[in-house]
């Protein structure tokens, strides 16, 4: 896969006026290549700069959220998954705050379309998620296109600090409430029962 990448990247750089474009598209064409967000940002940085790579790697990030709050509707099945995955790294009732998820995008190996889904649970609209979504991204994009190539080449000892430094932030930034739904609190069978007892 890393092999079509490269390959994908050297047509773009041979794209001439269009390698902008081009390279906006491989961002929305990346889920379906399951190539991570981190190497299209480093991969802009080498092809266009820092400064053109950061936008060109803003724009097609910032479009891949809208694309996947688009498309995610018409995949239950996906949606599922996701949401299981979600409960199952963070807690049935966990709420990430944009704050949470702008760090957490910086962290590698974090699902991109994960975090998506946790802004798309905080946001009461099209237009909140979209805010979120700029706000969350624009971090990725300067970081990972500027000083990626820098990132990329840590050592494992580096690493392990820079994670470590992250945490206590994403602990700190956390939602302060918890909201449990009814159902969950008291099953609907349980109050069945009761009920059923009752009479």
């Amino acid at each position: 896969m890393e092999f079509f990448g490269n390959y994908l990247l050297t047509f773009i750089e041979m794209g001439g006026l269009f390698s902008p474009l081009l390279f906006i598209f491989f961002h929305l064409m990346r889920p379906i290549l399951f190539l991570p967000v981190v190497f299209i940002c480093i991969s802009g940085g080498i092809l266009f700069g820092p400064v053109a790579g950061t936008l060109y790697s803003f724009i097609g990030i910032t479009l891949s959220s809208l694309l996947f709050y688009t498309m995610i509707g018409w995949m239950p099945k996906s949606l599922q998954r996701l949401i299981h995955v979600k409960q199952k790294l963070l807690g049935k009732h966990a709420e990430l705050t944009t704050s949470q998820v702008t760090l957490l995008r910086l962290i590698p190996f974090i699902h991109f379309h994960l975090l998506s889904l946790c802004l798309i649970e905080g946001s009461s609209s099209f237009k909140e998620y979209t805010k979120s979504s700029l706000l969350s991204n624009i971090p990725l994009a300067i970081i990972y296109t500027s000083i990626g190539g820098w990132i990329s080449n840590l050592t494992p000892l580096y690493i392990f600090v820079f994670l470590s430094a992250l945490l206590p932030c994403i602990y700190i930034l956390r939602r302060k409430e918890i909201i449990i739904k009814w159902q969950d609190f008291f099953p609907i069978q349980e109050a069945q029962k009761h009920s059923s007892i009752k009479v």
